[in-house]
């Protein structure tokens, strides 16, 4: 796959909790970017965070589990983002979804023919 210099980041702000279908939100999140086709998806856990609720979520050595932010983020192209966003929609009962312009210096595979 080819990604032009101008591509969308989609960020999505979740809780580590969060489910949807049967799995963790962020899981579901992931494989529906792959099953339809985007460039790639990454999860990232943050260490502390609040959202629409202010309720503060942060690790802590003690606890086993905590809901610790998550983020899912996901670049490719306006088009594969925007017919992504509102199959992610109705997924998301609480969070934060932003879209970005952002320009891309390369996606590579690994099998380069150098």
């Amino acid at each position: 796959m080819i990604l032009p210099k101008q591509g969308k980041l989609l960020r999505i702000f979740i809780g580590e909790n969060d489910r949807h279908e049967g799995l963790p939100l962020y899981e579901w999140i992931v494989r529906q970017a792959r099953e339809n086709g985007l460039a790639g998806a990454t999860v990232l856990r943050g260490l502390e965070g609040y959202g629409a609720h202010s309720r503060l979520h942060k690790a802590k050595i003690l606890r086993l589990s905590s809901d610790l932010p998550l983020v899912v983020e996901i670049v490719d192209t306006e088009e594969k983002i925007q017919s992504f966003l509102p199959l992610i929609d109705d997924a998301v009962s609480e969070g934060l979804a932003t879209v970005e312009r952002v320009e891309v210096h390369f996606y590579r595979s690994g099998n380069l023919n150098r």
